[in-house]
């Protein structure tokens, strides 16, 4: 990867976006604890209050206390708590309490070829493109499966964005993120990737230098355009 700059130095035939963080604002994090304990309650489990919040914060998926501190099968729980996830969403969505940025409108400028690629549910991904009538811009989108096994293949696994770079046939993709594991997703996937440093990402370092860095869409678009 070259040295993180804003200035592209080359042409790309598609761009492919994460979601969150990108398109539309993060999930309010008490929004994915309620979840995590709505999907315990379904099996009048009452789990500890601090690994709730220990989970939401690492975004993992944990199998092993599921199965040996609270008794239940992580395969037949997960997908239950990937439903109340995109549940509490879909209501903020709706409300606008999960909005889409400003700038967003900016990606209809690209005429390269678009895909989306999220570590959020699928589902809620879909709900989100058709929500704001956003499904017809992209060619492919992935958010991840409703299971343990679609739970581990989240960036920074490049399976989704391998699957969607397969689905563009596509020889010069650019991978937008906002995330280390954004970065890292990319690289593994052989792509280029531009980090878009918004405002909740303007102290964060990254351990691994994206091939371009940004402030918002806008200006991704006009460097993009302008080749």
């Amino acid at each position: 990867m070259c040295a993180s700059t804003s200035t592209i130095d080359r042409e790309y035939d598609a761009i492919v976006f994460d979601n969150d963080g990108v398109l539309i604002e993060r999930t309010d994090r008490k929004r994915l604890v309620e979840a995590f304990h709505n999907s315990f309650n379904e099996f009048d489990v009452t789990p500890d209050d601090a690994f709730v919040r220990c989970c939401v914060h690492e975004g993992r998926v944990p199998t092993d206390e599921i199965r040996d501190r609270y008794g239940l099968d992580p395969e037949e729980w997960w997908p239950r708590h990937e439903a109340h996830a995109t549940a509490v969403q879909q209501a903020d969505i709706r409300t606008g309490r999960k909005a889409l940025y400003s700038d967003v409108d900016a990606i209809r400028d690209l005429t390269h070829t678009l895909g989306l690629v999220s570590n959020n549910q699928h589902e809620t991904i879909e709900f989100i493109l058709n929500h704001h009538g956003l499904a017809n811009r992209f060619e492919t989108y992935y958010g991840r499966e409703p299971t343990v096994v679609g739970a581990n293949r989240k960036k920074p696994n490049p399976h989704y964005i391998n699957r969607a770079l397969n689905d563009l046939d596509t020889g010069t993709a650019l991978y937008v993120g906002d995330s280390e594991k954004d970065v890292i997703a990319a690289e593994r996937a052989g792509i280029d990737s531009a980090f878009l440093r918004r405002e909740h990402r303007l102290d964060l370092t990254l351990s691994t230098e994206p091939t371009y860095e940004f402030s918002d869409l806008r200006s991704l678009v006009d460097e993009l355009t302008s080749m």
